[in-house]
């Protein structure tokens, strides 16, 4: 595994004490984490079209509500860094001017937002954001093991998850 440019969570190669390391180190790092979710049948229908889920709509939908949990704030620049993947139904530009436009508005009127999408395999940052993720989804799927990755990175978790979705179905 030394070999390969990042090692992802979601490899099926990797075995629980990897994962348990890498967790271990991550959780001491300087890291705070704060995190949203959503369950799939709560994803309203506008995300829909012929049965199909425009997940690109949807991942901008996700990362704008995501990213409103750390607002206000009074920096002139509001920095966002993406993993770069496959953004269906909405092109990178879209996706961009849409982040932009929904998050402009929370800031102060001299803010500037640069949002960036950034290949995991160069950046360590994004790999660490992509453990961090994997574990939340594997707690919150209540997979095996979840409950004892979650107990590694639970003291840098800032706050509660933001369920998105949960108030149009309840």
């Amino acid at each position: 595994m030394k070999d390969q440019n990042e090692i992802k969570f979601s490899d099926v190669n990797i075995d629980q004490n990897l994962k348990m390391k890498t967790l271990k180190f991550i959780s001491d790092l300087d890291v705070r984490i704060r995190y949203s979710y959503l369950q799939k049948q709560n994803i309203p229908d506008k995300y829909w079209k012929k049965n199909k889920l425009q997940s690109g709509y949807l991942y901008t939908n996700v990362i704008g509500e995501t990213l409103e949990v750390y607002l206000p704030v009074r920096e002139k620049e509001f920095r966002v860094f993406c993993d770069q993947r496959q953004l269906k139904g909405i092109k990178r530009t879209a996706f961009k001017e849409r982040l932009e436009a929904h998050l402009l508005p929370k800031l102060s009127a001299s803010s500037i937002v640069q949002v960036e999408m950034i290949d995991s395999i160069n950046n360590y940052n994004i790999q660490i954001a992509d453990w961090i993720s994997g574990t939340l989804a594997c707690y919150l799927e209540e997979k095996d093991m979840g409950k004892e990755y979650y107990e590694i990175l639970k003291n840098n978790i800032i706050d509660d998850g933001l369920e998105l979705f949960k108030s149009e179905y309840f």
